[in-house]
């Protein structure tokens, strides 16, 4: 069974937790593909990953790589899983996958102040629960951190 993390944004954006959330999965040895919804947004995360910190950087590829299947972050828009992952990472509107136990970890991040990306993350954390998947709800505070909901 995946473990099913819903990770509502409120006082940072996606660009701010991504990396933090993609530098816990690769300390744990774990493969990670991100999903999201454009090739805009895609170019845009595969650009701020290289340069979000001064000091740091994450190696990663875009699904359009020939040597995706070799590297340990993947970005792409569509619903396959060209590295192996055992993380998926949903974001900017990108629904949980059917193939949930596919996954050990499942991270669906969300903006908090859509009203369309709420409803969608509330209908996943139905069919989560439904299928038997250990789901968790984790919120910003207004610091930026994350407390664990439900």
């Amino acid at each position: 069974m995946a473990e099913i993390l819903f990770f509502h944004l409120q006082s940072r954006p996606l660009e701010q937790v991504l990396p933090t959330i993609l530098m816990r999965a690769l300390s744990r040895g774990q493969k990670a593909v991100v999903e999201v919804s454009s090739q805009e947004r895609l170019s845009a995360l595969d650009d701020h990953l290289w340069t979000y910190a001064d000091e740091s950087f994450l190696p990663h590829v875009t699904a359009m790589e020939a040597d995706a299947a070799q590297n340990p972050v993947v970005l792409t828009t569509q619903a396959h899983n060209p590295n192996g992952a055992q993380v998926r990472i949903c974001a900017d509107g990108v629904r949980i996958p059917d193939a949930m136990q596919d996954y050990e970890r499942i991270v669906l991040i969300f903006d908090g102040d859509d009203p369309e990306a709420l409803s969608a993350a509330r209908e996943d954390w139905k069919k989560a629960r439904a299928s038997g998947h250990a789901a968790s709800y984790w919120q910003q505070d207004e610091a930026g951190r994350w407390e664990k909901k439900a």
